[in-house]
């Protein structure tokens, strides 16, 4: 009688519990999930290890070393003795500023920009929306021939742009030797230069804005332009009214990153001009390039290029903000 009752009083433990486990309310489990976050928590650490290490060597570091260059007058001596550089404060940025050839820079750079970025993105919104809508055949090779020139070097770019614009082989000079006018030298004239330099940054890099315009294309819902035809809109309208307002969060990303690059804009006049003709394609990023490497006014051009990262970063949450509230 008395083992009946001792066995009918018995709680049974639940199933795949072990004898001395603890109970469910947690308190002996808590240092053990300690313990395991702490693992995961040094394992990660551990596996980003590699990358905070080149990270801080060849990202912060640098940067941090030219925000201090900025505030000296480091240049070729100071190479192997960098504790050496005087330190002048702000001097390098206020002469920057009394400089005609950096203002000459940052007004051509700034005519790029205006003037390059609106075409890039019109055009690449233009071919997204053909290759998107208007062809049927052939649409992955058109793509694919549109993106060509933005993974193609510069080099070859270059090659190509000489043959273009040659005042007197070129293909453009023979279209109009044939028309019976002459073109003008596009690359040796300070009017043309820089129009022939934005002609050839839009080509190269409208591949880019065209793949993701396309993509924005792709993600807009096929019913809203049945609906829009049902009720009478036409091409015009459904590109005004629906097509456009869509893409705004896409517009917005393509013209931010797009003015990023024309902002440090570099190759182009690099290998085209060299600045020239009389500086009319002298931009912010090639004259910091010549102050630095072949001046040796590192700490001048240490300022040339945190100047420049303030306008980047200015004009950047200008654009976001103006932006912003239209991609809602």
């Amino acid at each position: 009688m008395t083992a009946t009752k001792a066995s009918a009083t018995t709680v049974k433990a639940p199933r795949g519990s072990r004898p001395g486990a603890p109970d469910h309310s947690g308190a002996p489990a808590a240092p053990r999930r300690g313990r395991r976050m702490g693992m995961q928590n040094l394992a990660g650490w551990l596996f980003s290890t590699p990358f905070l290490v080149i990270f801080g060597l060849f990202m912060l570091f640098p940067i941090v070393a030219t925000l201090l260059m900025s505030f000296t007058d480091f240049g070729a001596r100071n190479v192997t003795r960098p504790l050496e550089a005087e330190w002048v404060g702000l001097e390098n940025y206020t002469k920057l500023f009394e400089d005609d050839k950096f203002l000459t820079a940052l007004f051509n750079t700034g005519y790029f920009v205006v003037v390059g970025v609106p075409l890039t993105i019109g055009l690449g919104l233009l071919v997204a929306i053909l290759l998107n809508n208007g062809i049927d055949r052939a649409r992955t090779f058109f793509r694919v021939g549109f993106y060509a020139p933005v993974v193609t070097t510069i080099v070859a770019v270059a090659i190509v742009w000489r043959f273009v614009l040659d005042p007197s082989d070129g293909m453009i000079a023979g279209i109009g030797a044939e028309l019976g006018f002459t073109t003008p030298d596009f690359l040796g004239s300070e009017t043309w230069a820089m129009p022939s330099l934005i002609a050839m940054a839009v080509w190269r890099n409208m591949g880019t804005v065209m793949v993701l315009f396309i993509a924005g294309l792709q993600a807009i819902p096929t019913e809203v332009r049945e609906a829009a035809r049902l009720d009478g809109a036409g091409a015009w309208q459904e590109l005004r009214r629906i097509t456009v307002p869509l893409l705004r969060p896409t517009m917005l990303y393509a013209t931010v990153i797009t003015t990023i690059g024309y902002l440090n804009v570099f190759e182009e006049p690099f290998v085209m001009t060299q600045g020239g003709p009389s500086d009319s394609t002298l931009t912010v990023s090639l004259d910091m390039y010549r102050e630095g490497f072949n001046f040796f006014h590192m700490g001048y051009a240490s300022a040339m290029a945190y100047v420049l990262f303030v306008v980047i970063m200015g004009i950047t949450v200008l654009q976001l903000r103006l932006m912003k509230d239209n991609t809602k």
